[in-house]
């Protein structure tokens, strides 16, 4: 594939910059089309979907925050010379062609192109049919910016098809997809999964645990609990499930609280275990509830009678995005990250933490919840693969 130079890509950028910018009015007013069609039934979806003058202004830093790092395409990651004089580098290379699919974020078709497009390339986006108008107009924005500049419309591409064409696309894509990229639910990340013919990066899910240890700082975990479920409810970081040691001192008052906490903020609760003997809530209609990403003011509450049993359920249930263990005990906070298979394991702080921006990476592709080829936030550098530079002088292998 091409290899753009560095300018070439910065010069798009900031041309795509100044159309969103010049453009805003417009792209406020398709999307308003969306929100007008959309059943706001699903709070969620609908909180993920509005693009307001401050998600347009957020789009435009998306873009200055990668127009501004380092291009990742070409760099050396090692350089040797055998004794025969034969010399071999490594180095980064683009993936080539990503397919991104996702659910209700019209910004995604912003933050996902152009990290994707910095790291040399060619895309195609598939939008849910919910954000509809607000991705058309942010692809002519897209086109525009590459036109304006000399490159084909064909590196951004918005595949306008419904779920069987897609179906068709994935398992009989019209040329080579290296790496798809599902952002979404359970469902959606299920179905290309199972449909799609070339690598798939699983991001976006999250289910996300906490487990207060019995030496917990009490105050410590109500201000982590209540940050992580309610900052945000349609984040993949926000927290699902809460396990209290029943260890704990003062544990049945010490639920009662936290449960009155939550209703002041307005949380729906479901209960299991000791729990459910203490404070008279729901308790959870299947074992399928242990599973299930909530994206929405709703926690469970359940207990556990040991560091072990907080351990091998979150390993059972969660979705291996991020887990916190609330304990004054550094020791037992490093088991904890040790034993957790999660991209991100946390003491005392929220699980609201793991973002590409607070982790370091800046704006980010998804937080991949696969061992390979990256785990967490993925950015810019996380966009490219690697490959083997031989020079030689007629060298053989004997």
């Amino acid at each position: 594939m091409k290899l753009l130079n560095t300018e070439k890509k910065n010069n798009v950028l900031q041309s795509m910059m100044n159309i969103i910018d010049k453009r805003r009015h417009e792209i406020i007013e398709e999307n308003k089309k969306d929100l007008e069609s959309f059943n706001r039934n699903d709070q969620a979806l609908y909180d993920r979907l509005v693009v307001d003058q401050s998600k347009v202004d957020g789009m435009i830093q998306a873009i200055k925050e990668v127009k501004e790092q380092e291009d990742p395409v070409g760099n050396t990651i090692s350089e040797r010379t055998l004794d025969t004089g034969l010399k071999i580098v490594n180095k980064t290379d683009p993936f080539g062609t990503i397919l991104i699919i996702y659910e209700s974020r019209p910004d995604v078709t912003i933050e996902a192109a152009v990290l994707a497009f910095k790291a040399n390339n060619k895309i195609f986006l598939k939008g849910g049919k919910e954000a509809n108008h607000s991705n058309i107009i942010l692809e002519e924005c897209w086109h525009q910016a590459l036109e304006e500049n000399g490159l084909s419309k064909d590196w951004i591409t918005l595949l306008h098809l419904n779920r069987e064409e897609t179906q068709n696309f994935l398992s009989n894509p019209p040329e080579k997809i290296d790496l798809v990229v599902p952002r979404g639910g359970e469902r959606l990340i299920d179905f290309v999964k199972k449909t799609a013919k070339g690598a798939v990066l699983v991001s976006g899910r999250g289910n996300n645990f906490l487990y207060v240890a019995p030496d917990a700082d009490w105050e410590v975990a109500k201000k982590v609990i209540i940050n992580a479920k309610t900052d945000k409810i349609s984040g993949c970081n926000a927290l699902d499930k809460v396990l209290i040691d029943s260890s704990i001192i003062d544990f049945e008052n010490k639920v009662i609280e936290l449960s009155e906490l939550l209703k002041k903020h307005n949380v729906e609760i479901l209960v299991d275990g000791k729990v459910e003997k203490v404070i008279d809530y729901p308790t959870l209609p299947t074992e399928d509830t242990w599973y299930e990403e909530f994206l929405a003011l709703k926690i469970v509450l359940s207990s556990v009678d040991s560091f072990e049993e907080a351990i091998d359920k979150i390993n059972t249930y969660s979705g291996g995005h991020s887990s916190v263990i609330i304990t004054k005990d550094k020791e037992k906070a490093q088991n904890f990250m040790q034993e957790i298979d999660c991209a991100a394991v946390y003491q005392n702080a929220s699980s609201r933490f793991t973002d590409g921006g607070q982790m370091g990476v800046g704006a980010e592709l998804a937080i991949s919840t696969d061992k390979l080829h990256h785990r967490g936030p993925l950015g810019l550098k996380q966009l490219v693969t690697n490959k083997y530079y031989v020079w030689g002088d007629g060298h053989i292998r004997e």
